[in-house]
């Protein structure tokens, strides 16, 4: 469904298939790229500590978070920025979940998830896949994929 700016809101199904897959605790941090209306955000919100999400569209980070304020959901941080580079200054995260498809998954990403910690992401470009990506204790990857999906692309910001 459009949300503007070219952008759309995934399905239900779909929102509620990847938080599921996250596993996640309520102890956990959670990074999320692609904010977008801020639907996946306010569904992650009662389940974990805090959700920092990063949305590329200024204008789209602004509604989400004039959105989730007026909910009354307090523990999401909107940052309008480049989610390829992911949120440094707040890693390292216990889960992230990207809901626009990069083509891989940016290495950033990977370096900002905890050991023990999972990432789900639609990859590819046009054809997607689900990934689901746990960073093993030792530091190590595994990666498995899920579904097909189709995801707006993931955009990276300004060089």
């Amino acid at each position: 469904m459009p949300i503007g700016h070219g952008q759309t809101i995934s399905q239900p199904y779909i929102v509620g298939l990847m938080t599921e897959m996250l596993e996640t605790r309520p102890e956990h941090k959670i990074l999320e790229i692609g904010t977008g209306s801020g639907y996946q955000a306010a569904v992650l919100a009662p389940l974990v500590q805090h959700v920092y999400s990063i949305e590329i569209l200024v204008e789209l980070a602004k509604s989400a978070k004039a959105t989730l304020s007026r909910l009354g959901i307090r523990n999401v941080s909107v940052i309008a920025g480049d989610g390829y580079k992911g949120l440094p200054e707040h890693a390292p995260f216990d889960r992230i979940i990207v809901t626009a498809a990069p083509p891989e998954i940016p290495a950033a990403l990977l370096d900002q998830l905890k050991p023990g910690g999972r990432l789900i992401a639609p990859v590819g470009t046009r054809y997607q896949e689900l990934v689901i990506i746990d960073k093993l204790p030792d530091g190590k990857i595994r990666r498995r994929s899920s579904i097909p999906v189709m995801f707006v692309p993931m955009v990276p910001g300004p060089k």
